[in-house]
């Protein structure tokens, strides 16, 4: 269990070296342990001894192998460096031992500049490139990322065999099961097949597993307003970080996704971001809610605007909207993604503009008229996605629209899916697989390079992981589908 302190949520930050080397003695901090993301999006670390943590590590770095870690160097080019963050530092509730973690950013030791395939430098460049344009200081993110936590996963592929098998003690499928040799007898209480929004317990299993996370999450400086049961049954939830600017946000995002693992593994149980773990039902998303704001005034506001939103606010929505199958490269990464943009499961196929309407890709929240609260949601967008990457994306879309003043479309205010079928065919959908994004991103990606943000380097090795590890991967083994389709030909 982790226990926090009354007020724990109003983490202040240290600002330096020295705030960091204090807060080492004020918790009696024994490991200092250092993170840096990948390009596919996962947390990767090492630990450093006291003796190690000096001022000149902040302005420095310490050197670790590039080569080893995905997307990042060849083995003859592989020496790197890490520069810790002070900012980012927080003591790890996870840890048995004092352990203080501290977010790094990547540079090359030759040329001491930012690595270029550095993720979080990507997203800090796209901050950069915001203010250069005049067009707004800050842009604001608040994702809300989806997620699942079973009882159990097992998985399996060579050159004989293939299968997945994933269960929870929430599952529909485990309302007939003989639950004795787990404690008792079946209790009941599981939420049925796209039924699981809301249900308080005994419905709902993992209230305290969630507020756990919640503990953990406000205990390292990380705002949260809501967390409930998701859709899905077996363990479907959502948890809800307040907005904030956007690499500090993609920060956030590794710090939830380690809590949300951490916490379930403390209980027995597995989380996963994975989009699409469970066939017919809801899959794990990530709406992206966005705004521009210039010297603390929300520029997306207009009292007279449709939905209340700014021409700027309309522009940036059409280019999230023109963009929107290179985005999804980046937003919708894998090829389980797209096991999730399909029709029928809330899920927003269908590139449209509308206020409230959860079943258009750019939706305008409406729960208040207050300025500040009017941003976009763009609901493409899934968990698996590397944040800073997605992130910064999405924003240099936007850009794009309000550079150009991209015209949106006409707002559609119906239900998309129950318009008829020459109406729907009018509107353009999402792509229908990774292969299809990755074409799209093959042929729209000037306006990613802009203020050098994504470079030409960092484009080619995201398109060369994403087609020669996971789809070419997944197009050279068969199927467990294929044996029931076709074993019998």
């Amino acid at each position: 269990m982790v226990h926090v302190e009354a007020g724990a949520y109003r983490v202040q930050r240290p600002q330096g070296a020295n705030d960091v080397i204090e807060m080492i003695s004020r918790h009696n901090i024994q490991i200092v342990d250092l993170r840096f993301t990948d390009l596919p999006g996962l947390w990767q670390h090492f630990s450093i001894t006291l003796p190690e943590i000096h001022t000149d590590l902040f302005n420095e770095g310490i050197g670790f192998d590039g080569s080893s870690i995905r997307g990042f160097q060849e083995i003859h080019e592989s020496d790197m460096l890490l520069k810790p963050d002070p900012a980012t530092a927080f003591v790890d509730p996870m840890c048995g031992i004092p352990t203080l973690a501290v977010i790094c950013d990547v540079v090359d030791p030759i040329l001491k500049q930012p690595y270029p395939r550095d993720p979080r430098f990507v997203a800090k460049k796209a901050e950069t490139y915001l203010k250069q344009t005049g067009i707004a200081n800050t842009c604001y993110f608040g994702p809300e990322l989806e997620f699942f936590i079973f009882d159990s996963v097992r998985f399996e592929q060579n050159q004989h065999c293939g299968y997945y098998f994933v269960d929870s003690a929430e599952g529909e499928w485990n309302s007939g099961r003989d639950e004795g040799a787990f404690g008792g007898g079946n209790l009941g209480y599981k939420p049925r097949y796209k039924e699981g929004y809301f249900p308080v317990p005994p419905h709902d299993t993992l209230q305290d597993i969630r507020s756990e996370i919640v503990l953990a999450l406000q205990q390292a400086g990380v705002q949260i307003e809501v967390h409930h049961h998701e859709v899905a049954t077996a363990g479907q939830n959502e948890i809800d970080m307040k907005f904030a600017p956007l690499t500090r946000m993609a920060d956030n995002v590794m710090l939830y996704k380690y809590f949300c693992k951490n916490v379930a593994r403390r209980h027995g149980k597995v989380a996963t971001f994975m989009p699409k773990p469970l066939f017919a039902d809801n899959a794990s998303g990530m709406h992206c809610h966005q705004s521009l704001w210039k010297d603390e005034r929300n520029l997306f506001f207009d009292p007279a605007g449709y939905a209340l939103t700014s021409e700027s606010c309309r522009w940036y929505i059409g280019g999230l909207l023109k963009h929107a199958h290179a985005l999804m490269a980046f937003c919708a990464p894998t090829t389980n993604s797209y096991k999730r943009l399909v029709p029928g499961y809330e899920a927003p196929v269908n590139l449209a503009m509308s206020q409230r309407n959860r079943s258009a890709a750019a939706r305008i929240p409406m729960y208040s008229d207050s300025p500040n609260a009017k941003r976009v949601e763009f609901r493409c967008p899934d968990p698996s996605a590397n944040a800073y990457l997605a992130f910064a994306a999405m924003l240099m879309a936007g850009l794009d629209g309000v550079q150009n003043r991209i015209d949106p479309g006409d707002p559609l205010d119906k239900n998309i899916y129950d318009l008829p079928p020459e109406e729907a065919k009018a509107i353009t959908q999402v792509p229908g697989s990774l292969e299809e994004s990755l074409r799209a991103l093959e042929q729209d990606h000037e306006f990613l390079k802009k203020g050098g943000v994504f470079t030409d380097d960092l484009l080619h090795m995201w398109l060369e992981y994403k087609w020669k590890k996971e789809v070419d991967a997944i197009r050279l083994r068969p199927h467990p589908w294929e044996f029931y389709l076709y074993f019998d030909v």
